[in-house]
């Protein structure tokens, strides 16, 4: 098939650095390696910092205007038209304007991943918003979920031609990822993060104070990125003993793999992380995970085989866990061993795309039913 690959929340080939745009690309690889052409579709970006009615009004009249050109252009003959659109993160702040009018215009079935509603979000400032997502999650074909958190707010359009499917987050490696390798000496944390407000500062500000309840423990960390709130981050470990932190900065794909794989640990609170593809990546090093069960964070380890997962918030449960694990050598080893073989069986492109060609295959025959009853009810 001839796929319309659409990514409402970032441009699909700005080279931004960010687990969502990392994601959008694998699931084009994934659609690819089945044999479909998948082609981006070519849009601004939709990403709405605030519920502002003219910025919203404005996307609308841009998005307006884009359809009516896509569609012009297809039924001109200038461009093939597709046979399946694909939309990636359909959420209020970015809210898929294109999809469900020209699934419609054209007929083809209408597939969305990683969509998610906000019932909260219904009322007040954002309704409009919430409004436009909706109208994309009743129309389409297949939802693909990544998380039981957006299945649950799915479930509302869970009907007879709408089907919800699990995706699980899936990690892809342009070759092998190195393998942890034992060392003697004081145990290796390590954690990878950009350094921005909101979540990641608090998940930052939960681990300095987290360290500081083992602080008399023997450990070191690595922490691997960057980013606006750097300062602040450093000042909140700066009470933990010289030479406990090294600050690695930013560092491409290769090289922080390398680094995981130097390491013994990978811990991250990850306080409301929609999943965070930096877990699979550490377990495919052979690193257990620390982590608070937070957001789609259990969606990405095999808890208390690969990782270690607290309830969000219990920093001295976070601790202790912590420090356990420090001090078992054999059940590192272990808990990592088996990280490598969940990551590179279980979360690979490949069963991801088996996953996909059986979705799309429902997406298909339902937009064949739809249509079939359509006409039915149209007929004299």
């Amino acid at each position: 098939m001839r796929i319309a690959f659409h990514t409402p929340l970032n441009l699909y080939d700005d080279d931004g650095v960010s687990g969502d745009r990392r994601m959008a690309r694998q699931l084009v690889a994934a659609l690819r390696s089945l044999g479909h052409v998948v082609e981006p579709v070519k849009a601004g970006r939709g990403y709405l910092a605030d519920s502002d009615a003219t910025a919203l009004a404005r996307l609308e009249a841009d998005a307006a205007g884009l359809r009516e050109h896509l569609l012009t252009s297809w039924r001109d003959g200038a461009a093939e038209p597709p046979d399946l659109w694909f939309t990636y993160h359909n959420y209020y702040r970015a809210p898929d304007l294109l999809g469900p009018e020209i699934a419609a215009a054209l007929g083809i079935p209408y597939v969305t991943a990683e969509a998610s509603d906000a019932a909260q979000r219904a009322q007040g400032e954002w309704a409009r918003h919430t409004a436009l997502v909706r109208h994309g999650l009743e129309a389409a074909d297949t939802h693909f979920f990544f998380t039981d958190r957006d299945r649950q707010g799915l479930e509302p359009w869970r009907q007879e031609g709408t089907a919800l499917l699990p995706l699980p987050p899936f990690v892809a490696f342009d070759r092998g990822p190195p393998r942890h390798i034992a060392r003697s000496g004081a145990p290796r944390l390590v954690t990878i993060a950009m350094m921005r407000e909101g979540t990641k500062l608090n998940s930052y500000l939960a681990l300095a104070r987290i360290l500081e309840r083992i602080r008399d423990e023997d450990w070191s960390l690595s922490v691997i990125g960057d980013g606006r709130k750097r300062g602040e981050i450093e000042r909140a470990f700066a009470g933990l003993p010289a030479g406990r932190i090294a600050w690695l900065g930013l560092l491409d794909r290769e090289r922080a793999l390398a680094e995981l794989a130097a390491h013994d640990v990978f811990v991250w609170p990850g306080m409301r992380e929609a999943y965070g593809l930096v877990y699979l990546e550490a377990q495919a090093t052979g690193l257990p995970v620390v982590a608070f069960d937070s957001g789609g964070v259990s969606t990405t380890v095999e808890a208390g085989k690969t990782a270690l997962l607290v309830p969000e918030g219990d920093e001295a449960a976070f601790a202790a866990t912590l420090s356990a694990l420090l001090r078992d050598g054999a059940g590192r080893a272990a808990m990592g061993a088996q990280a490598r073989r969940f990551v590179l069986t279980e979360r690979t492109t490949e069963r991801a795309a088996e996953r996909l060609a059986a979705g799309l295959v429902i997406a298909c025959r339902n937009r064949s039913l739809k249509r079939r009853a359509a006409t039915g009810r149209e007929a004299p």
